[in-house]
């Protein structure tokens, strides 16, 4: 394998991807680490430690280190990093690497701080911070350089980056904990005062990507699933209907509207004149949900499409600021 002395990292909720310059994306695992209880040892990261989710012994234990787009967990986030810098560099490890990392735009200068000593620690020689929305619009090819407004809403796993961007800067934006997370949490809530009936997250994302929708739907799509009865205690199983999964998931859907009505109402004159003409564009694993383009066109009046590339926008945002010194002098300014 090639070695890489440039990355750049969509340090996700729920998923890292990872750009190197030169090759493009190289590496998309999940944001998840097993840890031995006693003396916190590392036993697993990435996908290795996904499918262990669910499934461990008491002394593991599976750990998000990444909560609302962050750092929660210092010392796992600095080896989930040190795992992902490894495998991207290739041959050349011994090379520390410069790296170009997202975060939400709202970050505090404390988890700003400790996302750069994260990198550090991990090997790389040097880090930038990059505001996640404008990652998300680099990556979608919006013309964000130009003197030209443009409209991102990037529904992650833990956080929903909603921005109008102008001159490679951000003109107005809103970070909220609405995401595909929520969305899975809304789906769990939902059944589990409806029919006493519980299931787990990845039950959650399936019922969410086969039979969700941002809007009504239109069928009465049904999927049998499995969980655990909570009168009875035991394993046991239903069918839930789209309508249904519809309704659990209209109180997220309904803050997520309102979040990107409060950011148009912050625009200036030209540049709504802009996203009107133009549209707005969703990108991110949550935008992957049925209708949900349809749903905020509908609720704004202005037209709204899913990016090419909607799980590797940021990434890719982050490939392109590694290419641009001018944009990584305007970014290193919000670093």
């Amino acid at each position: 394998m090639i070695g890489t002395r440039k990355l750049g990292i969509d340090l996700g909720t729920v998923n890292v991807v990872v750009y190197a310059q030169g090759r493009g994306i190289v590496l998309r695992e999940p944001s998840v680490a097993a840890v031995s209880k006693p003396g916190r040892q590392i036993v697993a990261v990435g996908s290795s430690a996904y499918d262990m989710v669910g499934r461990t012994p008491d002394r593991i234990e599976i750990s998000n280190p990444l909560r609302d787009g962050v750092i929660a967990d210092y010392l796992v986030t600095e080896a989930l990093l040190s795992y992902f810098v490894r495998r991207a560099c290739g041959r050349l490890r011994v090379l520390q690497p410069d790296v170009v990392i997202s975060v939400p735009a709202e970050a505090t200068g404390v988890e700003r701080r400790a996302a750069r000593e994260a990198a550090l620690a991990a090997g790389c020689r040097s880090s930038v911070l990059i505001p996640e929305s404008l990652a998300a619009a680099l990556g979608a090819r919006l013309p964000v350089q130009e003197p030209f407004g443009s409209m991102i809403v990037n529904v992650g796993g833990g956080t929903a980056e909603i921005a109008i961007l102008s001159l490679s800067g951000i003109v107005a934006s809103r970070s909220l904990r609405v995401a595909s997370i929520a969305f899975d949490e809304a789906i769990i809530t939902y059944l589990r005062r409806q029919f006493n009936f519980l299931i787990g997250n990845r039950t959650a994302e399936h019922l969410k990507m086969s039979i969700g929708s941002a809007t009504a739907p239109a069928g009465g799509e049904v999927v049998d699933i499995k969980g655990l009865d909570m009168e009875t205690g035991l394993p046991s199983s239903m069918q839930i209907q789209s309508f249904q999964v519809h309704e659990a998931l209209s109180d997220p859907l309904a803050e997520l509207v309102r979040g990107v009505k409060s950011v148009l109402e912050q625009a200036p004159p030209e540049i709504a004149a802009d996203i009107v003409d133009n549209g707005i564009v969703l990108s991110g694993g949550g935008c992957l949900l049925s209708e949900l383009d349809t749903l905020i066109s509908v609720e704004t009046g202005i037209p709204c499409f899913r990016a090419e590339h909607p799980l590797l926008c940021v990434a890719l945002g982050t490939g392109i600021a590694l290419e641009r010194f001018e944009l990584i002098r305007r970014i290193s300014e919000f670093d």
